[in-house]
């Protein structure tokens, strides 16, 4: 049996490290809705993060525009956060956050109505 040299182990380190490194990409993306809006998506990846955004405009003027970002890891955490206006002006907002990992996950959110009253959530399961 013959042991790896110290060039092999370089060698071996260099590729992991380059691999590793690797760029980050990103993809955009509009289309229409099946009634009449449109929707836009774009997404992004830097190493083990996700960073994405979504815009919707219906037919008759609402609109709905969330972003949300995830670090995988052992334990995957995701926030989010959105917004939107209905046709008549009325307006709503909220956001979420989730970690799950191997055995179990949690998330926790708030959602503000167009009346001002604000709800909170939470929620835990186990896989």
């Amino acid at each position: 049996m013959t042991f790896p040299t110290k060039i092999q182990l370089f060698c071996l380190g260099a590729i992991f490290l380059a691999s590793a490194a690797s760029p980050a990409s990103a993809e955009e993306w509009k289309r229409p809705t099946a009634r009449g809006g449109e929707i836009s998506r774009s997404v992004s990846k830097d190493v083990n993060a996700y960073t994405g955004s979504t815009t919707r405009t219906g037919p008759n003027g609402g609109t709905y525009t969330s972003s949300s970002t995830c670090v995988g890891g052992v334990v995957d955490r995701c926030s989010r956060s959105y917004s939107g206006t209905g046709p008549e002006g009325q307006t709503f907002s909220g956001k979420r956050v989730s970690a799950a990992g191997p055995f179990r996950g949690r998330s926790a959110g708030s959602l503000t109505g167009p009346n001002g009253n604000t709800v909170y959530g939470f929620r835990r399961w186990h896989r």
